[in-house]
């Protein structure tokens, strides 16, 4: 049963298949980083950190594998002992709970976190035969951040991949895909904008027809789950143990993600198991899927709804809440402005937390509402730590921002409209649409999920059901050191780390 689940389930499928994916990364001087290296760089192998001073962070160069983890200073570049990361003041957020934010945008080739999933889907494939870079496309559906690293995992890898995304993403986006991309047919747009999952799970169903086309859907690819368990679960731990060496008092209350594709909701079991964290969901109010079984049109890009991914751990989530988009396009605007950071600091914000704000993208600012929301509902302190991550930075959504200034100011942005934003949004954040779960709601949301992956993508209903058992999640676990067993095997087997 775990073993149809994961297809693979850690064992050679193809040997034929494998032989020639060692062949197109030995021609293509691919070095496959492991795992374990992802969560812990300090493993990479000293020759490659060594060349990668000579890569820049978005550079098409195979090396940059190795920079796929939280550890980036910056500039992208450098190594870091803590993963850069936000401590957000009351003066910011209104409570006095430690809100800690960990920055995606310090991911190479994307500047967001989402690579990192994408490298978790498509490695373990590779390595035990099951994708086939000489002939096989690698089909990316998501909205949008998730296709971006998917795109560019390919193209280091020395393979062609398919981004699937609604077509009412931002204009970034498309951008940054058309600029990667091997062909502008390689970039399927669908119908509708971050809610219309459906759209895409249709549009691959027919692009698998075609069986050069290999399907890597991140709500149902466990190497999405494993990969965040791993390396984002560790690097969060990483800054959380950080805090404590200067305040050992201080307790980490919660971590706080939204769902997404439900792959970095997975650091929420590995901070719980360690620390006895709650693990927080956050969706989109127009669209409360866990809350309300609800459904609707949302503009918090990257979060995903409508159905409950497969790799979703849901009995071990605590909390789900809902935060309007209403509140993060226009906190985009305050964030995101001179004007609105001019407020920011007339309130005491000093000039590290201005300048991080950047770093915040649209579902970055909806994570930080809905930490806001945990420490006002539990009435956490100042002893009490509630971590976050930003997914992305807010250079991505430019144009977001610009269609969010015509909206809801259209006769100008200055400091009363930035007041506003403010006062409604952060010190406004009340303690609605926030449900503690119960074992009763999660087993409703499990069910939801039944609809999704036993009647309309063909799950076995007895695989379905397999992931209410936490051992399912805990056997799922003991894969990774397999998965990098073989990617050593195969960089042994490709001569170019022993080459460098």
């Amino acid at each position: 049963m775990l073993a149809n689940l994961l297809g693979h389930g850690g064992e050679v499928v193809d040997p034929k298949s494998l032989e020639r994916a060692v062949d197109r990364l030995r021609e293509t001087r691919v070095v496959l980083p492991t795992f374990g290296q992802l969560a812990s760089p300090g493993l990479v192998p000293a020759v490659v950190r060594e060349r990668l001073g000579d890569v820049g962070p978005d550079d098409p160069d195979p090396l940059n594998l190795f920079r796929v983890h939280w550890y980036n200073g910056a500039d992208r570049v450098s190594l870091v002992d803590v993963p850069d990361h936000l401590v957000l003041p009351r003066e910011l957020t209104g409570v006095d709970a430690r809100i800690v934010v960990a920055l995606g945008d310090r991911f190479p080739l994307i500047g967001a976190h989402k690579v990192l999933a994408a490298y978790g889907c498509l490695a373990p494939r590779l390595v035990t035969g099951e994708f086939d870079p000489s002939r096989h496309r690698a089909v990316w559906p998501s909205t949008g951040n998730y296709c971006r690293g998917g795109v560019a995992i390919s193209r280091l890898l020395g393979c062609r991949g398919v981004a699937v995304l609604p077509e009412g993403m931002s204009r970034e986006r498309f951008d940054w895909l058309s600029s990667w991309v091997v062909d502008p047919g390689d970039i399927v747009r669908t119908p509708g904008t971050e809610s219309n999952v459906k759209e895409i799970y249709d549009e691959c169903k027919v692009l698998a027809g075609d069986p050069d086309n290999v399907i890597l859907n991140q709500f149902s690819e466990f190497g999405n789950y494993l990969v965040h368990y791993l390396a984002t679960g560790s690097a969060l731990e990483r800054i959380y143990e950080s805090l404590r060496e200067r305040e050992p008092e201080l307790e980490l209350r919660a971590f706080v993600s939204a769902t997404g594709s439900a792959g970095t909701i997975a650091a929420g079991d590995y901070l719980k198991e360690r620390f006895g964290s709650l693990t927080v969901a956050c969706e989109a109010l127009e669209c409360p899927t866990l809350l309300y079984a609800g459904f609707g049109e949302h503009n918090i890009q990257g979060i995903g709804d409508k159905h409950i991914p497969l790799i979703h751990n849901v009995l071990a989530t605590d909390v789900a809440l809902a935060v309007s988009d209403r509140a993060t396009d226009r906190l985009g605007v305050l964030f995101g402005t001179e004007e609105g950071r001019s407020h920011l600091r007339k309130r005491g914000v000093g000039d590290r937390i201005l300048e991080g704000l950047p770093s915040l993208g649209l579902s970055s600012i909806c994570n930080v509402l809905g930490a806001i929301k945990t420490a006002k509902y539990y009435g956490l302190g100042s002893r009490d730590v509630v971590v976050t991550v930003a997914t992305d930075g807010a250079a991505l959504y430019d144009s977001e921002r610009e269609l969010a200034l015509g909206r809801y100011f259209p006769d100008g942005f200055g400091d009363v409209g930035a007041a506003e934003v403010y006062g409604e949004h952060v010190l406004g954040t009340g303690t609605d649409h926030f449900s503690e779960l119960r074992h009763r709601d999660r087993d409703r949301i499990f069910n939801l999920g039944y609809y999704t992956w036993v009647e309309q993508q063909g799950i076995a209903v007895e695989d379905f059901v397999a992931r209410r058992d936490p051992a399912f999640w805990e056997g799922i676990r003991e894969v990774v050191p397999v998965w990098d067993d073989l990617i050593d095997d195969v960089n042994a087997r490709t001569g170019v780390l022993e080459a460098l």
